[in-house]
């Protein structure tokens, strides 16, 4: 099985228009802004200071993480090298590939963190222990 590096992993300029008068629109589109198409978009949102989200991995899932409103950090992880990304700007997302182990923290007061994922929700697709990560990466 091939596997992908966090510098396989991107921040990706999304499609903005602006208008003077009525500001900002950013537009995703399948395999057009994204290199996959969206089949589930959620969103995490009043995270309390100092409390972190993620601590997994996904062993096919591909996803779009953007920062819609305030900032936060997401550090990636392929059991080799790890890599942080500030995100805050909301035409702008990062591309997290398949076997990345993921950290989200630092989230500011009223931040929205919104997640464009290539697939359903499938419990089995997580990977939730880092150990087991490590094993998942080394197969």
């Amino acid at each position: 099985m091939a596997y992908y590096s966090v510098s396989d992993c991107t921040v990706i300029e999304l499609d903005k228009h602006h208008s003077d008068r009525k500001g900002n629109l950013t537009v995703v589109e399948n395999n057009k802004t994204l290199p996959f198409d969206v089949k589930r978009v959620y969103y995490i949102y009043d995270v309390p200071g100092g409390e972190s989200r993620g601590s997994h991995a996904h062993r096919s899932l591909k996803q779009l993480i953007v920062a819609a409103s305030g900032s936060f950090r997401v550090t990636l992880d392929d059991g080799t090298t790890k890599r942080s990304f500030i995100l805050n700007r909301p035409y702008q997302g990062l591309c997290v590939m398949p076997g990345m182990w993921r950290d989200l923290d630092d989230f500011s007061s009223g931040a929205v963190c919104m997640v464009l994922a290539s697939d359903l929700y499938d419990a089995d697709d997580y990977i939730r222990d880092y150990q087991e990560f490590l094993d998942f990466r080394s197969k």
